[in-house]
Formats: C-alpha cells, structure tokens, sequence
C-alpha cells in the first residue's frame, strides 16, 4: 500500500532523530530538568546538626521592575540580589556550563553590618541546580552582605577552591518612597499657603495699619 502524499512529505522534512541540538546559551535560570532546589538551613553552632533538608520551587521567569525591585549585583556580575518592597530577597546567580559540571553544591553565607561590627544571619547549603534562593525577611534600613560560593567535586576538592562571589544591599523601609512622596506634597502646599499669608498680611500692613492722609487743601486768601 503506498503511503499518502502528505505522510511522505512529512518524512522528507523532518530531522534526523539522532541530531544534536544547539546547546543552551547560560543563564539566570535553572536548567528545565531541574524542577526543585532542594537546600539546608545551617543551624548557628556546630554541636546543633546539619539541619533538615527542604526543597522550593525555582523562580522562573523573574524580572526585577522598580519602583517595586531594586537590584543590586556582585563585582563579577554573576551574583545578583532583587530587593522587593515586601522586605524579601531574591538571590540569583548563574555559572558557565563547564564550570556548572564542577559543582556538587552551594554555600551561601550572610551576615549584617550592626553599630560596630557584623553579625552573620543565615547559613545556607544548595544542591548544585539551585540558580535562585529567597529571603523572605530582612530587617529596613540594615547593609547586608551575601557571598556564594560553589563547592567543588570531591574528587576537586584539593584544587584551589571557587572564589565567592558576594552582593551588598540594604532593604528600603517599607512605605518610605510613599512617605516621602507624601512630606512633598505636603510641603509644597504649606509653602504656597505661607506665600499667600505673607502677601495678605503685607497687605494689611500697608492698607489699613497706615491709612493714606489727604494732602491739605489750599487756603483761600480774604
């Protein structure tokens, strides 16, 4: 039985099956493959454990859009920190494709800036397809310090270690651009009434503080 024309025409263009795709170019998101980071929170103190391990959906499709985001990135560019207005913390990084096969995990360290010295906050532990990890609640108006750095193969491990990268930030207050818009406007409008005072009192100063005397009249001569 011969094949339908239209079955033929298909067959002719389509690919071979063993071709190889393009690869991916990298980027800010995990791999499609990759549907969950799984982490560990490090508790404070070494006789407290290892922690539990937890797993978070990756935040794909991003996109940082102020006035609701300001993003703040590392020296190389490759660490990125998305401050939300909701006093939460996107961290985002990305690594090279032969560099990504190198890593068994991620440690990520962050500490604060007190009066006078810094207090670490959040020890963490990412398996190596986490591209993305979320603070959900930083303190207004501290300077954080996040450094990430990957953790090689064990069969690397006695090579020279990555060097961390590190991203610095501080949260806005929450409603502070709202305020601030808010004392403008405000100001602007008692400046305008203190103008109109100072012109309406000026006005009474002149005209009925000091009333205008008529000039005396000639005198008619007998």
């Amino acid at each position: 039985m011969r094949a339908p024309p239209l079955l033929l025409l298909l067959a002719a263009c389509a690919p071979p099956p063993c071709a190889a795709a393009a690869p991916t170019p990298p980027g800010w998101e995990p791999a499609a493959d990759a549907p969950w980071c799984p982490y560990k929170v490090l508790p404070e103190g070494p006789e407290a454990g290892g922690g539990r391990l937890c797993f978070r959906s990756p935040a794909r499709g991003f996109r940082c859009q102020a006035p609701g985001c300001a993003a703040h990135a590392s020296a190389g560019r490759s660490l990125r920190a998305s401050v939300l207005r909701n006093r939460s913390v996107l961290l985002q990084w990305r690594l090279a494709p032969a560099e990504a096969r190198r890593v068994r995990a991620f440690a990520l360290n962050c500490s604060w800036r007190g009066a006078y010295t810094r207090f670490p906050c959040e020890r963490v532990l990412l398996g190596a397809s986490c591209r993305d990890y979320l603070l959900p609640d930083v303190h207004d108006g501290v300077r954080y310090r996040l450094c990430l750095q990957p953790l090689p193969l064990r069969a690397e491990a006695a090579a020279a270690p990555e060097p961390a990268e590190c991203v610095e930030f501080a949260a806005e207050p929450a409603g502070m651009r709202e305020i601030v818009v808010a004392m403008t406007a405000v100001g602007g409008s008692i400046c305008v009434m203190l103008v109109v005072i100072c012109l309406l009192v000026a006005y009474i100063t002149e005209n009925l503080m000091h009333p205008a005397f008529a000039r005396p009249g000639l005198r008619r001569q007998p």
